[in-house]
């Protein structure tokens, strides 16, 4: 109940995310059962492998992807499961491409304090940071995806 009241509290100063926030989580879930099954079957509907989008956003771009950053970061503490760093960056990633933003997914690897390699996940979309960001330094990048979308 306590985290609830925390939650509502932040949604104040967060109108418009607050229409974003049944959305994130549902792309959250959706995403936490996709990634219990082998990468390869979820591999091929991030984009395209080893490219990077631009880091140049359309300005009528840039709202919406406040919206859902924020979106995607509040409702991630909240989550009964896990919403790793993967999780939150291909949910971020879900919720661009349903608005025609692309994206670039990254995945790195670095070693922690004690010598283990750990592994971080991030979304760029032009400029703009979704989600990673946070711990992405120190991470050297061992692949991307570019969600290109194709103008019609």
């Amino acid at each position: 109940m306590k985290k609830l009241r925390r939650l509502r509290q932040l949604l104040k100063n967060e109108k418009a995310a607050l229409a974003l926030i049944p959305e994130a989580l549902w792309r959250l879930l959706l995403v936490r059962i996709q990634l219990l099954f082998p990468f390869n079957r979820t591999a091929p509907q991030l984009g395209v492998k080893s490219l990077e989008t631009p880091e140049v956003s359309s300005e009528a771009d840039l709202p919406r992807i406040r919206q859902i950053t924020t979106a995607i970061r509040l409702i991630s503490r909240y989550t009964p499961w896990k919403s790793t760093c993967m999780v939150r960056a291909v949910a971020g990633l879900k919720m661009l491409e349903k608005r025609g933003i692309e994206s670039t997914l990254y995945m790195g690897v670095a070693r922690d304090k004690q010598g283990q390699m750990i592994a971080h996940a991030w979304l760029r979309s032009g400029s703009s940071y979704v989600s990673g960001d946070d711990a992405m330094q120190g991470f050297v990048v061992v692949e991307k995806f570019a969600k290109v979308l194709q103008a019609e």
